[in-house]
């Protein structure tokens, strides 16, 4: 009963569309069954009322509308124009109703052309018996078919819409992760370069500081190294956080290329340390090639990683080594130093230390070991292949 006692929500359009049929019916109908039957004309405008809710409360209505046929047909009230309500209840039950009560209405459909075949035309003639049977059967199925193929087709707009519906809640939220992504990888950006910077600018300031007296030349070319060094993460970290600006840029892509350092920028990178006062040699193996954007700015961001590593954690008077091999299938990054530090402490943090180094190994489909070494300092080793595995990393 719960499915017959539930109002279906319909637009306002809908309701004043039903009304408007219901009334036109009623005086088209109704005004002909009181001119056939009189005072019993009241049973067929009786049948069209209902029709106000035919689809707000299908199932009430059908069964509504058949509890008044049977009435009259047990006070052998003669069929009149009025009795048109059954079929349009019929159909809106097929249409609207629930797939179980749409199948009972077909019964009571069959039964109730059985009983008016039977009340209503001469038993003794058989033939015209079948012959209204047939016509008042093809009738109830006829309203059956088209109110099926209604729902189907209504069903199948419904999908659609649900569909298309999904589609773009799934788009918008590949467009969140996206630019989800894009601010974590602007604030790994971030954390790179100010990191960096300032393990620059604090040895250059302790070397300075310790140099004022006795070498105040020295000093000065500490401070101008501070200074400078400043001025160039200041740059780069405040073109980064313009990105973060979604007033600014709406429309974050992580696909759209941006100008990153790649391993071109290496030298730059290491004269830069070795002016903070790091010994650091720099070596190439094998024959340089053109490597992917993203490729090369991991082996950028790895050797900036462990040279500040280096720098915080080493000593004074360590020598690092950087070594860029390219082989035949991958590029091999070896950062390591002779000092006194325990490396890159793992953090929880993602893009922080030896967790960032690894995160931005796996994003290119390679890997990241660090540790001590056996006679004392620290080594980290990528292996970055050039192209990315079948699948990509995920």
């Amino acid at each position: 009963m719960t499915g017959i006692l539930t109002a279906r929500r319909l637009p306002q359009h809908s309701k004043a569309f039903d009304l408007l049929l219901a009334a036109g019916l009623t005086l088209f109908f109704g005004l002909i069954s009181l001119a056939q039957a009189r005072y019993a004309g009241v049973v067929g405008v009786a049948l069209l009322v209902p029709l106000i809710w035919r689809r707000t409360y299908p199932e009430l209505v059908f069964f509504a509308v058949s509890g008044i046929a049977v009435l009259q047909w047990m006070a052998d009230v003669p069929l009149q124009a009025g009795n048109v309500g059954l079929l349009d209840a019929l159909y809106a039950v097929y249409v609207y109703g629930e797939v179980r009560y749409s199948r009972i209405a077909l019964v009571i459909g069959g039964l109730g052309v059985l009983m008016a075949v039977a009340r209503y035309y001469d038993s003794s003639d058989w033939r015209n018996q079948i012959t209204m049977m047939v016509a008042f059967g093809a009738l109830v199925f006829g309203v059956w078919a088209l109110g099926e193929r209604r729902r189907t087709r209504g069903l199948y707009v419904a999908q659609l819409e649900e569909r298309a519906a999904q589609l773009e809640r799934d788009r918008d939220r590949e467009a969140t992760l996206a630019v989800t992504n894009e601010r974590t990888r602007i604030a790994r950006e971030i954390h790179d370069v100010v990191a960096h910077g300032l393990s620059i600018m604090i040895v250059q300031a302790d070397g300075g500081l310790y140099a004022a007296d006795a070498s105040p030349e020295q000093a000065k070319k500490a401070l101008a190294t501070i200074g400078d060094t400043g001025r160039a993460s200041l740059t780069e970290m405040r073109k980064m956080l313009g990105l973060l600006k979604a007033d600014t840029q709406p429309d974050l892509d992580p696909n759209q290329p941006r100008p990153q350092p790649g391993v071109s920028s290496l030298p730059e990178l290491i004269d830069n340390v070795r002016q903070a006062g790091l010994t650091v040699d720099y070596q190439v193996s094998g024959t340089p090639r053109d490597l992917p954007a993203l490729l090369g700015l991991t082996a950028y961001r790895i050797v900036q990683e462990g040279l500040t590593n280096t720098l915080k954690h080493a000593g004074p008077g360590a020598r690092t080594s950087v070594q860029l091999d390219y082989g035949r299938e991958m590029l091999t990054v070896v950062v390591t130093d002779d000092g006194r530090g325990g490396g890159v402490a793992p953090s929880a943090d993602p893009g922080h230390g030896l967790v960032g180094m690894r995160q931005r190994a796996s994003i290119s489909g390679g890997t990241v070991n660090a540790g001590p070494k056996a006679g004392g300092g620290y080594e980290v080793i990528a292996r970055l292949p050039y192209n990315l595995p079948t699948g990509g990393v995920q």
